[in-house]
């Protein structure tokens, strides 16, 4: 069964399985929302770079370069050449959108035939 996601700003993101959500909440990376439907609110998507030049926190869409470092999508712009050690995963997404659908009984599928 899929765990409906959502943002920071409370925007839907998609689904995740119940293992990863259980995860998310086990390392306080999400927060409950509600119970019926089961949802979660992610409290960041975040790289915490200590010191040089790219200092700070920086939350985004992450692009993954040749190189091995990252390139993060914030709202005031990119961010070029992250390393990895900074980054942490919250939640993946490959940009296509899922829905369950349940699987016709069989006597109804030959009724439609």
């Amino acid at each position: 069964m899929a765990v409906f996601v959502l943002d920071k700003q409370k925007r839907p993101l998609m689904p995740c399985t119940e293992k990863r959500a259980r995860l998310l909440l086990e390392r306080g990376r999400a927060v409950v929302v509600r119970l019926a439907p089961f949802t979660i609110r992610l409290k960041g998507v975040r790289a915490e770079v200590p010191k040089g030049k790219k200092a700070g926190v920086h939350v985004g869409r992450v692009a993954v370069r040749r190189t091995g470092s990252f390139n993060i999508q914030t709202q005031g712009g990119t961010v070029r050449g992250i390393s990895y050690r900074h980054c942490r995963l919250l939640q993946r997404a490959d940009g296509y959108g899922y829905s369950f659908q349940p699987k016709p009984n069989t006597e109804e599928a030959r009724r439609a035939a």
